[in-house]
């Protein structure tokens, strides 16, 4: 207590912004404002001691008496620093606690009458012992941790049988929040106060855990994404120089277009996944050359692609009136099913079959039809077609595979909605490879080609929107359950009267023409 009232009086007062300087502790901090500056000159100018108290609220440039905590630290100024700058650096030794009784000058810096303040007696109680035994113990933990360079602190520490130097050398050197070390500062008794360090010390090294966790996954996912970036560019120069720079680029579209196509979810996830396929292969290998026709040709489809249908009865008859001499029955049994479109354009359309033997011009009709609906035509010929494969396609897994003829006709008339001419329908034969009749059920079904599968695509295809119009010159080889799908349409053959009709005002116009 006699060091205490030594220091006791008047003494210049600087005030400290975040940061608490406790008793018999050695502290080097700056100097910047012009008050704290003169303090500190009047102090050198006496005896080289001032009152250290800390300000409640940092962002106060000049703070008065109401803005302090109420206990400070008397303190001996050991040196005194002019570094490059406007800041002067200083070191300073806590002496004492104190408080100020009165401020009795503001300027030009702060100065008034300053009173130790005593500290409670802690006597050498079992509870003390184990408590600075836990505080040197968990403060060896803390600078492992944190590789605090207090080494000496801590040897000074585990030498004291002082529960408050082992609590204000806990706080001084340590990493607290200053609000928390503003408190130690104020706390008087010995023993409370290491145990307020002591759970102030225990969450300390909980944030020092965490931080730690933070900063090691922060450190893993930066050392995988640069080892990722350095790979990428190894592959990227690898690839320019083998050529295969170009592959990138060619994904990169596949995947765009597909994108843009705004198919169902099923369908783009697939091709999306041979477009990933197509990128992991080796620059001409077998398999990246099929996966490149099998995207191209489904690319080439019509999915999105329609013309817009024209269903007029009068502009339709105008036509095929032109086109054709005769045939009264058949024209008004093709312009009786364009009516029936024309009232119910949401029903699938008819399947139509022409029959009649040759040269009555039943294709020559479809092709009229076409016209006259303002959509497009691709013509099949099944005449010969034994193969299943011919008409469903080949497994793109087999060398040569190739979609099957109904999906190339699509691709050839270049929207979703055409007429389909299907020639020859009574031509088709089977054998060991299957029966192509049997394929066609599927093709020729409203309800079933709205997702017409070919083999080669493996995706389904909506076909409900074409109008397939069949021909054949005879019946007896047709299957029946294929003829239950079609309505059937009989072209009978000319007269003599009606070829010569044909042939002055179709074919003799036509040669003069050429």
């Amino acid at each position: 207590m006699k060091e205490e009232k030594l220091y006791a009086g008047k003494l210049p007062i600087l005030a400290l912004r975040g940061l608490a300087v406790f008793p018999d502790q050695t502290v080097h901090f700056d100097v910047g404002r012009a008050k704290s500056a003169l303090a500190l000159e009047a102090a050198m100018k006496a005896d080289q001691t001032l009152f250290l108290v800390p300000q409640k609220d940092l962002l106060v440039d000049d703070p008065k008496l109401k803005d302090l905590y109420a206990v400070g630290t008397v303190a001996k100024v050991k040196q005194v620093l002019r570094p490059q700058g406007e800041n002067l650096r200083i070191l300073v030794t806590g002496v004492c606690r104190g408080r100020i009784t009165e401020v009795f000058q503001s300027e030009p810096y702060l100065a008034g009458t300053i009173e130790a303040v005593p500290e409670a007696e802690e006597g050498d109680s079992m509870r003390g012992q184990a408590l600075r035994r836990e505080a040197n113990s968990l403060y060896g933990l803390y600078l492992q941790m944190s590789e605090h360079p207090a080494q000496a602190v801590y040897l000074h520490m585990m030498a004291s049988d002082s529960c408050g130097y082992i609590a204000d050398s806990i706080a001084q050197n340590s990493g607290m929040e200053f609000p928390d070390k503003a408190k130690l500062l104020c706390q008087l008794n010995p023993v409370r106060r290491l145990e307020m360090a002591l759970r102030l010390l225990h969450r300390e090294m909980e944030m020092l855990n965490l931080e730690s966790e933070i900063q090691e996954k922060t450190k893993e996912a930066m050392d995988k994404n640069q080892r990722d970036y350095y790979l990428r560019e190894q592959i990227k120069v690898i690839q320019d120089e083998l050529g295969d720079g170009e592959d990138e680029n060619e994904c990169e579209g596949y995947a765009g277009e597909i994108q843009k196509l705004k198919l169902s979810e099923d369908v783009e996830k697939k091709l999306l996944k041979d477009v990933e396929r197509l990128k992991k292969q080796p620059f001409g290998s077998s398999e990246g050359a099929v996966l490149r026709n099998y995207l191209d040709t489904v690319l080439e489809l019509p999915w999105n692609v329609k013309t817009k249908e024209r269903l007029d009865v009068a502009a339709a008859r105008k036509i095929l009136e032109k086109d054709h001499f005769g045939m009264e029955k058949v024209k008004e049994r093709i312009l009786e099913t364009i009516a029936v479109r024309q009232t119910a354009p949401e029903m699938p359309p008819q399947i139509l079959c022409l029959v009649g033997p040759p040269g009555v011009g039943k294709t020559s009709i479809s092709y009229s039809v076409a016209k006259a609906l303002n959509r497009k035509m691709a013509r099949v010929s099944l005449g010969g077609v034994h193969d299943e494969a011919d008409i469903r396609g080949h497994r793109k897994t087999y060398v040569g595979a190739m979609p099957g003829r109904i999906v190339n006709a699509m691709i050839q008339a270049g929207s979703n909605n055409p007429v389909l001419l299907l020639d020859e329908i009574d031509k088709m034969g089977s054998d060991y490879r299957g029966d192509p009749s049997a394929a066609l059920l599927e093709v020729l079904d409203g309800e079933q080609n709205r997702t017409y599968r070919d083999h080669y695509l493996e995706i389904p295809y909506d076909l409900s929107d074409v109008l397939f119009i069949t021909t054949a010159n005879t019946l007896d080889t047709v299957p029946r359950p294929l003829l239950d799908r079609m309505e059937i349409i009989e072209l009978g053959s000319y007269t003599d009267e009606e070829k010569l009709m044909i042939a002055k005002n179709h074919l003799i116009p036509k040669q003069l023409q050429k």
